[in-house]
């Protein structure tokens, strides 16, 4: 039977309360039952006049308003707004009744830029809210996977320009000079000419929408504005820090202060990380911190055709190259990016039957270099090939690759609509610490869960035991 519905209930009047229009199980509901929010007030309190101004809002609902767009992957905080306006859950979670009018979309971004600009206010957040985690005794820091992720900017790619920029250094040249110098004067050899290295100058492209995002190249196809987060988590998922750079740096360079952090806050063991990481000076430092670092295969970057690095043998005890015709590369200098360069005899190459496959040198001659470091990279492949490495390896997808899966598809972490490194910071801080708190609000509804069976469990016990004490009781008088 064809029925129709009556639309007039659209009319109809009752008298509730908002507690009762958001369903037990929401997830707004379980993350204000699990989740403390009242450090908010001490992190902000020297951002606030106790003595002049009108009544600020609430700080802890002006935090909860990034948060609901995050947490649920909201494009922006004006359609965040417009979904407070209409969603009896948010408005419960905010602690705003029926009635009661929503904040201005704007309203976030002027108490950002009055009160919140320059400071680590929403980084102090994530840390409170892993804290919250950590007192669980649910996070593991020995073992810890590292990556990084792009974030499209809010920049359009044709709107950019050419610009003479100051070239970054790397965090371990003071460290580097030093050991050249060394390796120079061993070998002796006279000490490198001073240059001008550390102010040398590149030519970048920047945006003219967002200056602070990088030109992020990868592939044929992808050419774009981004930014680029260094992420850090556990093996059970649990996002344990993170830094935010312009797209355009390498992992290998942003990689340190990433490391401070963690080094700061934790105690260290083994860290897994992508062959993007795998550089001899992080190698170098690493082992140096007695850490356990653990990198994939990394295929040698050698041009199709030619004998790859490793078909050269290396004799450490006199110092030189064999090469697959069986003759010895000599030692002939160490160069300013740590590199000693080994040279064939320009007499033996030339009539060599295997020359083509060696080198399109003009003057005959091969050259291999080896970092100073190199002991470094040689004892991460002895730690690569053991089994127990190679399976904690397998665990980034896991773990990492997870994290920046969920983000981007569920979190609106795949692209941005912040214009600035700082407020491209607050938002990675802010979609990570709500990815923890997921998970922490999982695990304790599950502990709550037991705890009510465990109760539960006993109140039956007892009851039968009563029963049973009854009938014996019974049983005895009768």
């Amino acid at each position: 039977m064809l029925s129709k519905q009556d639309m007039s209930k659209r009319a109809q009047m009752g008298f509730f309360a908002l507690e009762d229009l958001v369903p037990q199980d929401h997830l707004l509901r379980q993350m204000d039952q699990f989740i403390d929010f009242s450090f908010i007030y001490d992190l902000v309190k020297d951002k606030y006049d106790e003595t002049q101004g009108r009544p600020s809002l609430d700080p802890v609902l002006l935090i909860k308003l990034p948060m609901i767009q995050y947490f649920f992957g909201i494009k922006s905080m004006r359609q965040t707004i417009k979904e407070i306006e209409v969603n009896n859950a948010y408005r419960w979670f905010l602690g705003l009744g029926l009635e009661d009018a929503v904040p201005h979309f704007s309203t976030f971004g002027k108490n950002y830029t009055r009160r919140f600009k320059g400071t680590t206010t929403f980084e102090q957040i994530f840390y409170e809210i892993l804290a919250q985690c950590m007192t669980e005794g649910i996070v593991d820091t020995s073992e810890i996977f590292i990556d990084g992720t792009h974030i499209k900017a809010h920049a359009n790619r044709n709107k950019k320009e050419s610009v003479e920029v100051m070239d970054q250094a790397f965090f371990y040249t003071e460290k580097l000079t030093k050991e050249i110098e060394k390796d120079r004067e061993k070998r002796l050899k006279k000490p490198l000419k001073e240059t001008n290295a550390g102010t040398k100058m590149a030519m970048k492209k920047t945006s003219t929408t967002d200056p602070e995002s990088g030109w992020f190249h990868k592939g044929e196809h992808k050419e774009v504005f981004a930014y680029s987060a260094q992420v850090a988590c556990d093996k059970n998922g649990w996002i344990l820090g993170y830094t935010t750079h312009p797209g355009n740096l390498h992992d290998s360079r942003t990689f340190i202060s990433l490391f401070k952090k963690l080094k700061g806050a934790f105690t260290l063991d083994k860290l897994i990380m992508d062959a993007g990481y795998k550089t001899p000076a992080i190698a170098q430092l690493l082992l140096e911190e007695n850490l356990t670092p653990v990198f994939p295969y990394k295929r040698p970057m050698t041009k199709a055709g030619y004998f790859k690095k490793n078909d050269y043998a290396y004799d450490e005890y006199y110092d030189c190259y064999i090469c697959p015709n069986d003759k010895i590369l000599s030692y002939s200098t160490t160069n300013r990016k740590g590199y000693l360069e080994y040279k064939s005899n320009p007499e033996e190459c030339k009539n060599c039957p295997v020359l083509s496959t060696c080198t399109n040198s003009k003057n005959h001659t091969k050259v291999i270099t080896r970092h100073i470091w190199a002991k470094a990279i040689e004892r991460c492949e002895e730690i690569r090939h053991q089994r127990s490495f190679k399976d904690l390896y397998r665990k980034r997808k896991e773990t990492i690759e997870r994290i920046f899966g969920t983000a981007k598809e569920f979190h609106g972490l795949r692209y941005t609509n912040q214009i600035g490194i700082e407020k491209m910071h607050m938002k990675i801080g802010l979609t990570f610490a709500c990815l923890n708190m997921k998970k922490l609000i999982k695990i304790k509804k599950g502990r709550a869960g037991k705890v009510c069976f465990s109760l539960e469990k006993q109140r039956n016990f007892s009851f039968i035991l009563k029963i049973v004490h009854i009938k014996k009781t019974n049983l005895i008088f009768t």
